[in-house]
């Protein structure tokens, strides 16, 4: 007979929270192996090579054991990317908030989270699905949810204030994954690229029907060196995300330029 529905999302919860029985069975040789040991291996492995290079069999191999091995202690990937979430979210920094304006508030917790993913680009090649339900979520969660705390807002304002400024950080660092894969995959930094095809681009491309895109992309281009530069979209996405959140924690209040508290 095949599991119940949910009996692998029910273990993973259990593991998540190191719960007892959820392991492997204590009976027979003592255990050489444990959880965290298994966690700890495979995020080394998605570190360095991606999600692409993160199997059940590699991390197997790393850990020196059998793949029917590994599967006594997690049900599979998904659970395994699951506890490897929850304990990159459990070892964030999580500086107090205790006396800083609002913005500085927030603009703190949006950097935490994109120096995760920079520290950690495999966070932002995993899939969306529902979060881990983990120890490392719910104190991540609480501390970020604090960063609200004396604005006014209500309950499911707050947690949708949150969700808004997480997206952000989310759909920066997603761009800033798909571009560094393009270079590498393309083996060209941006220079050499527009070099290669920028004779081409001349022959096909007039200026006069498309002005706008001639004039404002040139000047972009220019500024930044790069078709895209992700210091510079999280720091102007970021300014406008905290001008949009001042609508709700200071109505009637014109936003201050340039993202200052």
């Amino acid at each position: 007979m095949g599991k119940e529905p949910g009996a692998d999302a029910a273990r993973t919860l259990r593991l998540l929270w190191r719960e007892p029985g959820s392991g492997p069975s204590r009976r027979g040789p003592r255990q050489a192996l444990s959880i965290d040991a298994v966690v700890e291996a495979a995020t080394a492995l998605a570190d360095a090579d991606g999600l692409d290079g993160l199997t059940m069999r590699s991390v197997a191999q790393r850990l020196g054991v059998t793949p029917m091995t590994l599967y006594t202690y997690v049900p599979g990937k998904s659970a395994l990317l699951d506890l490897m979430l929850d304990a990159a979210y459990l070892r964030m920094p999580r500086a107090a908030h205790d006396g800083m304006p609002w913005r500085a508030r927030l603009e703190a917790v949006a950097r935490a989270n994109r120096a995760l993913y920079r520290r950690h680009p495999w966070v932002a090649e995993r899939p969306v699905s529902r979060p881990p339900l983990g120890p490392g979520v719910m104190a991540k969660y609480e501390h970020e949810l604090a960063a609200f705390d004396g604005l006014g807002l209500d309950d499911v304002t707050t947690d949708a204030a949150l969700t808004y400024l997480l997206g952000f950080v989310d759909s920066v660092a997603r761009a800033e994954f798909h571009a560094r894969a393009a270079a590498r995959d393309s083996a060209l930094t941006d220079d050499q690229w527009w070099a290669a095809h920028a004779p081409v681009l001349a022959t096909v491309f007039d200026p006069s029907r498309y002005p706008r895109a001639a004039r404002i992309g040139s000047a972009a281009g220019e500024t930044h060196q790069s078709a895209y530069d992700p210091e510079h979209a999280f720091a102007f996405g970021l300014a406008r995300v905290l001008d949009g959140l001042a609508a709700l924690v200071e109505p009637g209040r014109v936003p201050p330029e340039h993202g200052a508290p």
